[in-house]
């Protein structure tokens, strides 16, 4: 086991039956600088011996005893205790052990980690509280481009979390309590109109109290409805008449035809939603069955692939807006809903074409999200949840 630095092992181990091992340590210099005046005293004031909680050892618990001596200033007169450069003011562990009970606890839930390392929830939170400075640390000015999204950590609740994302290193740099627009503002505003000035760009969701925020927070920023979300609209308005089809198929009076439509659209939405280059064997041979007993779903489903099509494949911005508007004018009958809401967005939707800028990693962060919910057990509160879910990015083990 690493002796710590600046330290020297006082006294040989002890194994103590139900405590663990206690190695005795000391400081090997006999002096220490007053942290007022600046100046080096040896004149010790008193002892003041502490158990201090470290790294297990072939899983056992080891307590470090130490004496933290307390010193007189020649110069100032003022008494003080000396730093202790491995363990944090006021608390019973070392650094290392908070790190490493911290990547635990990335792995697993506060109880889980707790049980294992004999401590309590309380102090496993008190460890992850310990390691925000890393979290507040984080570079605002370095944001150029944002993604704001949201996330239903329950299915079908309705509550949701509004998460930030700087799409340029694809992290999450705050999770908001809910997609209020007015707690939204207040952390925004908390970032200071420096950083809001630099921003360039924010990628957004179809929504649009997000856009008259953004408009009034961060004048300097072009505003990029997210193409996955226009997708996503595309998508719906195709299921939904492919649900519209199944119903008019049930109240057909002939009974061959009816089941003949039904066995065709059955377990065929992923097949009419999916990427058609991203369908396996099955999927391929349901979307054929489903489209030769629906011709409007046929068309629907070359629309959406056409749609698709004009973002993944035009490079030029002039030929994209084009063949943009044109698929609007050859879908109009079919995809009323969806050309409605991309007239109100245009100019935003069009704008993924300057820069191609999207928020789809926050897919990807909102699913790591939700597992951290489910292995959440012990998060008694939001600010447990945020802070634990931003350590999962941010966090970095540091020498002591």
């Amino acid at each position: 086991m690493k002796v710590l630095d600046c330290l020297r092992v006082a006294s040989r181990r002890e194994e103590i039956e139900g405590i663990g091992i206690v190695i005795t340590i000391e400081k090997y210099v006999n002096y220490s600088a007053c942290p007022s005046c600046r100046q080096i005293t040896r004149s010790i004031h008193q002892n003041h011996w502490r158990m201090i909680h470290d790294l297990s050892w072939s899983e056992q618990t080891v307590l470090l005893k130490i004496n933290r001596r307390q010193f007189k200033c020649n110069n100032c007169k003022k008494v003080f205790s000396e730093k202790l450069d491995f363990v944090d003011k006021n608390k019973g562990y070392t650094k290392r052990l908070a790190q490493d009970i911290v990547q635990q606890v990335l792995d697993s839930n506060i109880h889980s980690v707790a049980k294992r390392n004999d401590l309590s929830d309380e102090e496993v939170e008190s460890m992850l509280k310990g390691q925000v400075s890393q979290i507040l640390n984080i570079n605002l000015t370095q944001i150029k481009r944002l993604g704001i999204d949201e996330i239903a950590l329950v299915k079908g609740q309705g509550n949701y979390l509004a998460v930030l994302v700087d799409l340029d290193t694809h992290k999450p740099i705050e999770i908001v309590k809910s997609r209020r627009i007015e707690e939204l503002r207040e952390v925004l505003i908390k970032w200071g109109v420096q950083v809001l000035e630099e921003i360039i760009e924010v990628s957004i969701d179809l929504w649009s109290p997000y856009k008259t925020l953004v408009e009034e927070l961060m004048p300097n920023a072009n505003i990029t409805a997210d193409r996955f979300h226009v997708m996503k609209q595309v998508n719906d308005e195709l299921d939904t008449m492919r649900k519209a089809e199944k119903k008019a198929a049930i109240s057909l009076e002939n009974k061959s035809e009816r089941d003949r439509i039904l066995e065709g659209l059955n377990k065929s939405k992923y097949s009419f939603i999916k990427n058609e280059d991203s369908l396996n064997e099955k999927q391929k041979e349901k979307l054929k069955a489903a489209q030769e007993v629906s011709p409007i779903l046929a068309k629907m489903h070359r629309l959406k692939e056409e749609f698709r099509d004009v973002f993944e494949s035009c490079k030029s911005w002039g030929d994209s807006i084009i063949k943009l508007l044109d698929w609007m004018h050859d879908a109009l009958l079919y995809f009323p809903k969806s050309i409605g809401t991309m007239i109100r967005w245009f100019g935003e939707i069009v704008g993924y074409f300057d820069g191609r800028t999207t928020s789809g990693t926050v897919e990807g962060i909102n699913n790591k999200l939700k597992l951290i919910k489910r292995l959440g057990y012990g998060f008694r509160n939001f600010s447990n949840f945020r802070l634990r879910s931003l350590l999962n990015w941010h966090f970095s083990i540091n020498s002591p």
